[in-house]
C-alpha cells in the first residue's frame, strides 16, 4: 500500500535534505531538494507499490547530486569537509568509494552507509538483490585490494 504523498514526504523530508547539504553545500543543496520531491511527486501516482520508499527517493537525490556535479564547472579548490561528531557513517564511506563505478559505489553506500537490505538496493538501482550483492561484493573486494 502506498501512503499518500504528504506522509511520505514528511517522512523522508529531512533525511534527504541533510544528504544534499552534505553532497552540494547550502546554496545548491534547497533546489536539488525541491527537485528531489518535485520528481517524487511526478512519479508517486505510477508507482505499484510502497515498498522501499526510502531507498526510491534516495535514488531520486543521488541522481539530482551526479546531474549537478556533471554540469557544474569547476569553482577554484574544492573545500574541505569538517569532520563533525555524530555524522551517518555515508559520510565516511563517500571519499573511499568515489573511484568505483557507479553501481558499485551505490551498493556499498547503500548497504553500509545507510544499512538497506540488498533487495532495497537492488530496488534503488534498478536492478535485483543478487545483482545488489554482487555490486557490493565486487566493490568491497576492490577497495580491499585499493587499501592494501
Amino acid at each position: 500500500m502506498i501512503p499518500p504523498f504528504e506522509t511520505f514526504y514528511e517522512a523522508h523530508r529531512a533525511e534527504i535534505f541533510r544528504f544534499l547539504d552534505r553532497r552540494l553545500g547550502r546554496d545548491r543543496s534547497e533546489d536539488a531538494f525541491q527537485e528531489t520531491f518535485l520528481r517524487a511527486l511526478r512519479a508517486y501516482p505510477r508507482l505499484e507499490h510502497g515498498e522501499h520508499l526510502r531507498a526510491w527517493v534516495f535514488t531520486i537525490a543521488s541522481r539530482i547530486v551526479v546531474d549537478d556535479v556533471r554540469h557544474r564547472k569547476p569553482e577554484g579548490e574544492l573545500p574541505e569537509l569538517a569532520a563533525e561528531e555524530g555524522l551517518p557513517a555515508f559520510e565516511d564511506l563517500a571519499p573511499l568509494t568515489d573511484d568505483l563505478p557507479p553501481k558499485q559505489r551505490a551498493a556499498i553506500v547503500l548497504r553500509y552507509g545507510y544499512d538497506l537490505s540488498y533487495d532495497e538496493i537492488g530496488a534503488a538501482i534498478g536492478s535485483t538483490e543478487q545483482a545488489a550483492r554482487q555490486a557490493a561484493s565486487a566493490g568491497v573486494r576492490r577497495l580491499r585490494k585499493e587499501h592494501q
